[in-house]
């Protein structure tokens, strides 16, 4: 589905690049690169997660902003503290993004030519398809990722001053052993159920919002050439515009950034439950057990109201949008480099 036309009231044609589909993409290159792309973007976000994880589960102060935690984690830990538990979490990432990649590209052409299909017009065809896109992109990243995120979160936060934790741990290969010990499989999927919730929706919000984003900018951008050629507003001049590549991608990155903003905000209180979920524990009985949903609501209200469920907000919506603005421009290139063949796709 190609956003390549702009309202036909406006009289203004915009010719943008072809979308890619699944079929049009070699597979094997497509992993490949993506693998190669997508792990240097995760190692550039990787502290903005550590800075969110450790507000979200330390008893930071509200009013403590992002550089000064920052800069108290490298005073006293050193920089290396800020790639904790990354080797860990770069090994989930390959296949937990193979997965996504995959499940959100097969259901998104699915969906699309259904919709299309079933008379929707190609605007809400395309919110339809990225929106359920979203969802099985996330439910299918989920299976491998929840055991990731359990175990380099808890990395992430050992040591830290102001850890609710007194778990402990050499490296991951040690927390996988140790959580499996202690709690069996079920403690590396400790938080997969709020995680699905948290996830499935936000990924929705996202792909849909960016649908929808990207839309209204080229309509914006067709509305302004449409008058800049005729400014006396006749209805008969129609106006083509042909964006090159950088003004592709920066409508793409604005469209993402905006995205990225919007579900971060809907789903942070979410986030920062799964992510006490998955980290802290609590003593019953003379062992560790994970607390259950309601005991980690209540913790956090008691310690510093409801606004503590959106603790690490600065970071995780600065994370999304910086991540969501060089993800899917990695990802449309990625997509580009790609294709089988590159007819009608400029």
């Amino acid at each position: 589905m190609s956003l390549g036309t702009a309202e036909e009231e406006s009289k203004e044609e915009i010719h943008i690049p072809a979308d890619i589909n699944w079929e049009m993409l070699d597979k094997s290159k497509f992993f490949i690169l993506g693998a190669g792309l997508f792990s240097g973007v995760s190692a550039a976000l990787y502290p903005a997660v550590v800075l969110k994880t450790r507000q979200q589960v330390g008893r930071y102060s509200q009013r403590s902003c992002s550089l000064t935690t920052a800069m108290c984690i490298v005073r006293s830990e050193g920089f290396r503290a800020l790639y904790r538990g990354f080797g860990t979490s770069l090994t989930g990432t390959i296949p937990a993004r193979a997965l996504y990649m995959t499940a959100l590209e097969v259901t998104k052409s699915s969906v699309g030519a259904t919709t299309l299909g079933l008379g929707f017009a190609e605007p809400t065809a395309a919110a339809i398809a990225n929106a359920a896109a979203g969802v099985s992109a996330a439910i299918a990243a989920q299976l491998v990722w929840t055991p990731v995120d359990v175990v380099s979160q808890r990395l992430m936060v050992q040591n830290s001053r102001g850890n609710l934790s007194k778990m402990r741990y050499a490296n991951g290969v040690d927390g996988f052993k140790q959580i499996i010990k202690s709690d069996g499989l079920r403690g590396l999927y400790r938080g997969f159920g709020i995680s699905i919730l948290t996830y499935a929706p936000s990924n929705a919000v996202w792909w849909a919002s960016y649908s929808v984003a990207q839309r209204l900018i080229w309509g914006g951008i067709g509305c302004y050439f449409c008058k800049r050629d005729d400014p006396s507003g006749g209805d008969e001049v129609t106006t083509t515009y042909r964006p090159d590549s950088k003004a592709v991608m920066v409508v793409q990155g604005v469209s993402a950034a905006l995205a990225g903003g919007a579900s971060a905000l809907i789903t942070m209180p979410l986030d920062t439950i799964k992510t006490r979920l998955q980290v802290l524990d609590s003593e019953e009985n003379g062992r560790s057990r994970g607390p259950t949903v309601a005991q980690t609501v209540r913790n956090l209200v008691r310690e510093g109201g409801w606004t503590a469920c959106y603790r690490g907000l600065g970071p995780r919506c600065a994370s999304m949008s910086m991540s969501a603005t060089t993800m899917i421009t990695t990802y449309e290139f990625l997509k580009r480099l790609s294709a089988k063949s590159q007819e009608g796709v400029t």
